[in-house]
């Protein structure tokens, strides 16, 4: 019998996945631009939400605003980091 893993869901799709196949982006409200930023190693400090990462689910997560929601902070957030990541890291589209 396989381990079992743990699931989460997709701020963008809102579809449950493996944490595994899920991109975790964390806030950087200290930096220059007040963003969120890819923690592919899931080592970063704070509250944490997850993406498959594709382009696709990362502007249905933009178009609902699920980033702020889901990191409990309050107006937009810059994602070009984010998208610079999912852009040179992979491209297709999430298994459906």
């Amino acid at each position: 019998m396989s381990r079992a893993q743990p699931v989460r869901t997709c701020v963008g799709c809102r579809k449950r996945a493996a944490k595994s196949d899920l991109l975790r982006v964390v806030a950087d409200v200290d930096g220059p631009a007040r963003g969120v930023v890819p923690d592919a190693s899931a080592r970063r400090p704070g509250r944490g939400a997850h993406v498959h990462p594709v382009l696709d689910c990362l502007d249905l997560a933009e178009r609902r605003r699920a980033f702020p929601r889901a990191l409990r902070l309050e107006g937009p957030l810059d994602t070009s980091e984010v998208r610079s990541w999912i852009t040179t890291h992979r491209c297709s589209s999430p298994e459906g």
